[in-house]
Formats: C-alpha cells, structure tokens, sequence
C-alpha cells in the first residue's frame, strides 16, 4: 500500500499540473470522489451539434468534426463513469449522429474508421483518411458503436433493428476470424459482447462468443513482458480490469507481471511513458502526447487499485 500511496502522489501531481479538464474530472471521479456531472459537463464540449465528437477528443486526431472513432471514445468515458441515462442529452446526441447515416459506408455497413476532414488537421498517421475496401477489414469501432445502440437505443427504431443486423454480421466475421491479432478490433467486439450481457439481447450464441473471445484475447497479449516498459504492445490491462474478469483466469502470472512493471515504471514527473509516435511532421504529437500521459495514468492507477 505504500508503494501504491508514492505512486500516486506522484500521479496526481502529473495530473494537476498537465490534464485536461476533462481528465482532471476523471481523475476526481474516480480517486477524489469527484462526480459524474463534472465528468459529463467536460465531455459535453467535445460534442458537435450533430451529436458526434471531435476537437480530438481522441487525442491523436485534432478534426473538430464529427467522427465514429471520436464519438466511439466519447461512448468509452460514458462506460467508464458508469453513466447509464439514454435519456440524458449526450446519449441522444449519439443515438442521433450514429442514425444520421453520416461517417457510414452503406457497402460496407460499417461506421468509417476515419473520415476525410481529418486530413485537414494535425493528425497520426494511423488517422489518415483512406476509403479503400482495406479500410474496412475489420469491426474498429463497428461493433462497438453496435453494442451502444442495443444498449440504448428504443427497440422499435430502425436504428435498433440496424445495429442488430450489424451485430450479427460483426459477430459472424469475428467468430470465423479468430484468431486475428488485433487487440484494438478485439476490445470492440469485447464491448459488443458486455452489451449484449447487460442487456439479455440473445442476437449470438453468448458462450461460444466469450469462448472465442478467451482465444483472441490469449493471442493478442505480448508474452514478451520486457516489451511492456517501452514498446506499444497488448499488455493484459487492455482487457483484464479486475479479478471478477472472464479473461483473468489462465493469465493470472501476466497480470502479476505487469502490476510489478507498472509499480517499476514510472517516470519522475509522476507520469508513464507514451509508447507510439504519429510519424509526420506534426509538432502537436508533443501536445498530444502530454495529454496521453493523464489519460495513460489514469488506466494504471485504476489497474493497480484493482489487483491491490
């Protein structure tokens, strides 16, 4: 517990000194007894008049404009707070941009994983506008965004009947793909699968998707534990958050691991290294990456509290 307390001192200096707004209000919520309204009223100026998200809400992407990817983070914080009102405006504002048809390939019938304006703006490299058939290989943030609206959308919406329709389709790509190696596609669809979880909607066989689920999972974590202090790897944190996870057992010995790399890791400045670059030119990474470091810090902590 005391090498938790350092930790977190030093954390919690990093974050006053550098967060943004909205992630000194996530810190707040979730070691300072902070509250959700200041966690909604930071989140709700990152959201457009259409309902999506941008102004890099996602930090590696500085578009102000509506985007699935910003709007998928944007469905993340509300997750994470435990904020579940479908009646609450930025819920509805989602529901709305997510119905619009805007930012989604009919032929595909999948939500773009980037869109054109964001060449317009600082940006990494991953973030660059393509539409080739490529672009959509995969369910980031499909499934997710899926999920969402079964979550919280009315069931007589054709919205609704929409996300089912993708859900199974999203779920019959999954299951005759794993294992594929994606942790960032796996993580939706491990939100896909909570969504439907909560909510009893019995779309796909539930325990041949945790099933399948375990499988990608276990392939998609780097075994390779040094790789975890300095490399952008899929550590089990990713997926793991606490013991009551489904995914914890068989990777009991990792999680260890990567509790004692996290306790070993840390920097001066109370801050974790950022493991990726954009690769360009752009001089806002730097900024960029200063608001990583609060939102990196904030998924350790909560992993170390977790495993304490």
């Amino acid at each position: 517990m005391a090498a938790f307390n350092n930790i977190f001192e030093k954390a919690r200096g990093f974050i006053y000194r550098n967060a943004r707004p909205l992630d000194l209000a996530m810190w707040n919520y979730h070691f300072e007894n902070g509250s959700r309204e200041d966690v909604l009223t930071a989140l709700a100026a990152y959201q457009n008049t259409d309902g999506g998200f941008g102004y890099a809400l996602e930090a590696d992407c500085f578009n102000p404009n509506s985007a699935p990817i910003q709007t998928w983070t944007a469905c993340e914080i509300l997750r994470e707070i435990n904020f579940t009102d479908s009646s609450h405006p930025i819920i509805k504002g989602i529901l709305r941009y997510l119905d619009s048809g805007a930012d989604f390939s009919e032929k595909h019938n999948k939500w773009l994983n980037t869109v054109k304006t964001n060449d317009d703006y600082p940006h990494a490299v991953w973030w660059s506008y393509s539409d080739k058939d490529e672009a959509y290989r995969d369910y980031n943030p499909t499934a997710h965004l899926a999920g969402f609206i079964i979550r919280y959308a009315d069931k007589e919406s054709r919205l609704y009947k929409k996300a089912e329709e993708i859900a199974k389709q999203a779920y019959e790509w999954f299951r005759a793909s794993v294992p594929f190696g994606d942790d960032h596609n796996t993580f939706c669809f491990v939100r896909l699968y909570e969504y439907l979880s909560e909510t009893g909607t019995e779309l796909v066989d539930m325990k041949e998707f945790a099933d399948k689920l375990k499988e990608e999972i276990n392939a998609d974590i780097c075994r390779e534990t040094e790789k975890w202090r300095t490399e952008y790897v899929c550590m089990p944190s990713k997926f793991i958050d606490s013991k009551d996870s489904i995914f914890y057992e068989g990777n009991e010995e990792l999680v260890q691991k990567e509790l004692e790399i996290t306790a070993e890791s840390q920097l001066e400045d109370g801050s974790y290294i950022v493991p990726w670059l954009w690769y360009n030119e752009y001089k806002e990474y730097e900024l960029a990456a200063n608001w990583w470091k609060s939102r990196i810090l904030i998924n350790k902590l909560l992993f170390l509290k977790a495993f304490a």
